[in-house]
């Protein structure tokens, strides 16, 4: 269960400006219901030219109605050129903070924004520049790469939490890690050496396994076991609530193995281990 702050939950429980403004000087909607999340911005402007009034409208979690809460408290008072200055770093600040596998909703919140000001000025809806990864939410290469530059993202799971590209049928992986890397390349990090010895590659796993994946698993009561490394083969045994789960090969196919091409080496494959392969360790 994710920890969410005081504010968070009050945004939640008393969201404010909920609705519709009638006559709007900007409208901003972004999302789709298919998707899980969707957020309507509408606000009207003074005589000033400064955001008087601004009204939301969400489908989503708590979080996204928080941050949608919070997104039309921001910006009351503001001008359109402050206003486009707001991120969702902003937003998940004024918060006290987000889980990271919420950051997303923020994220809304600032599309949605620029969405409402686009709207006001009266410019031509923008296109989005580059190839589409992500098929299920329609996100591109270059809002990967934005997102993992600028936020110092280093996983899927860190790109899934922070714009939703990879959190569907998973087919993305492999281009929002080529993508990862990059990236990371270009900052001067480098990717780690292609070629390891198997030692190596096991104290690398063993790692991966402790810090990454048990913590992650042990949420629902399983565990998983590094039983060897066999060139390009890693061989683990599943524990607890993963053992003998009707969904544990799905977990090792879509979780284990894609979070250890990702931190150890891109050609590695995850294998559950037999009996035979068990009784000789």
């Amino acid at each position: 269960m994710w920890e969410y702050t005081d504010k968070v939950k009050d945004h939640f429980i008393n969201p404010r400006n909920v609705g519709v403004i009638e006559n709007p000087d900007g409208i901003g909607e972004v999302g789709s219901l298919a998707c899980g999340d969707a957020l309507k911005l509408t606000f009207k402007l003074d005589e000033d030219n400064k955001i008087a009034d601004a009204k939301f409208q969400t489908f989503g979690c708590a979080s996204a109605i928080a941050s949608s809460s919070a997104l039309t408290e921001i910006i009351k008072g503001m001008t359109l050129e402050e206003a486009e200055q707001v991120t969702n770093d902003d937003i998940a600040a004024y918060l006290g903070g987000l889980p990271k596998e919420k950051m997303h909703c923020s994220v809304m919140g600032q599309d949605a924004l620029d969405k409402a000001i686009s709207y006001c000025r009266g410019e031509p809806e923008r296109k989005k520049e580059g190839e589409i990864v992500c098929e299920c939410f329609g996100i591109t290469d270059l809002e990967i790469q934005k997102a993992v530059s600028g936020s110092g993202l280093s996983s899927i799971e860190d790109v899934t939490d922070y714009i939703k590209a990879g959190g569907g049928c998973g087919n993305c992986h492999d281009k929002i890690l080529d993508i990862i890397n990059s990236v990371k390349a270009g900052e001067g990090g480098g990717k780690k050496p292609d070629r390891m010895t198997n030692i190596q590659k096991i104290k690398l796993v063993e790692e991966i396994l402790d810090k990454e994946i048990k913590p992650v698993l042990a949420k629902d009561g399983g565990d998983i076991e590094l039983v060897d490394v066999e060139g390009n083969t890693v061989i683990v045994k599943m524990l607890g609530a993963c053992a003998g789960c009707q969904t544990s090969q799905v977990t090792l196919k879509n979780f284990v193995q894609t979070k250890i091409r990702e931190l150890v080496a891109p050609d590695l494959n995850v294998k559950e281990a037999n009996k035979d392969e068990l009784s000789v360790c």
